[in-house]
């Protein structure tokens, strides 16, 4: 089933999906549509680490977004759920009431504390700039601990970038339903940016039907760039793969400060 990927920007610009649209996020995008995901995302996981799938270690996922995905890792780990938008915070609070939410940039955002695992999931495609990407970076190497793992999991690098469009949506036990279209294109292949253009049709419980749409810009690095910055930020055995889904999973340790 395709599924809109897109989470709460922590840079400057204030989509609609994540301020006045928040609470369609349950028909766009719930816990359902991640399962195959997160089994895959847990086996790299014990890969890259050797950990146990037994609830203990901690979790730190920066642009958490509407919490669908940690709603499925939240069994193996006990998380921390930082976002910049308060409405897609109280998305996720319903959804994960036993985990930790808190708001926060993930470019500046500074929690002193540390945690075994450190996610960037697609929110990390927000960041349209090299100075963007790499502090958000710099804001997860501040929260890893030494050996810990950082996982970042953008939609695509510039190498498997595609242009076109996906579908779907859901209804909901309350009566209310979402369709939507979205149109990924890149005005500018010279730049470090590409575009995600939303359309929806959002029927209430009482039956009537809108339509709305949404704009969204997200960044757009090479592979090795990438793989660079990871490094540079403070991580070692710096992997990355194609999963499924196309998309770049890339993983790291943090060294020993």
């Amino acid at each position: 089933m395709a599924r809109a990927r897109r989470r709460p920007s922590p840079g400057q610009q204030d989509c609609r999906l994540y301020g006045d649209l928040a609470t369609w996020w349950p028909l766009l995008s719930p816990p359902s549509h991640y399962v195959d995901e997160a089994k895959l995302l847990n086996l790299r996981i014990t890969r890259e680490t050797g950990w146990s799938t037994r609830r203990g270690k901690t979790a730190l996922e920066l642009g958490s977004g509407g919490g669908s995905l940690a709603w499925h890792l939240k069994r193996r780990f006990r998380m921390t759920l930082v976002d910049r938008s308060p409405r897609m915070l109280k998305v996720s609070r319903a959804a994960n009431p036993e985990c930790e939410h808190l708001r926060g940039d993930m470019t500046t955002v500074r929690l002193g504390r540390l945690f075994d695992f450190v996610l960037i999931h697609d929110a990390i495609e927000y960041m349209t700039s090299e100075a963007m990407l790499r502090a958000a970076l710099a804001t997860a190497a501040a929260h890893c601990k030494p050996g810990g793992l950082l996982m970042v999991v953008p939609d695509c690098v510039r190498e498997t970038f595609r242009p076109g469009t996906e579908h779907g949506g859901e209804d909901g036990a309350d009566g209310r339903g979402l369709r939507y279209v979205e149109w990924v294109f890149d005005p500018d292949p010279s730049d470090t940016s590409y575009e995600g253009v939303f359309a929806f049709l959002l029927r209430d419980a009482r039956g009537r039907i809108t339509v709305q749409t949404d704009r969204h810009r997200c960044g757009l690095f090479g592979r090795r760039q990438w793989l660079a910055w990871i490094k540079h930020a403070g991580f070692t055995r710096v992997t990355s793969l194609i999963d499924p889904y196309r998309r770049e999973v890339f993983t790291g340790i943090r060294s020993a400060a």
